[in-house]
């Protein structure tokens, strides 16, 4: 599996855990092992979230600070 490139600002797919299904989160900051940001989607829709590096399905849209023009 190759290794997703997270930068804040960008939304990512968080897997789903307990009763809470996948669900999208709006990076605010990035950590060796673990994201912060606010859930997009979801019944955590609004909520602040502090999600594993593991959780990360997969990167739906990169941030605008990451594009070079």
């Amino acid at each position: 599996m190759s290794e997703l490139i997270i930068t804040p600002g960008c939304i990512v797919l968080i897997q789903g855990f307990d009763d809470i299904p996948a669900h999208q989160l709006l990076v605010d900051e990035v950590f060796d092992d673990f994201i912060t940001g606010k859930a997009l989607t979801g019944p955590l829709i609004g909520v602040y979230g502090e999600p594993e590096m593991t959780l990360v399905l997969e990167v739906l849209s990169v941030s605008r600070e990451g594009l070079q023009d």
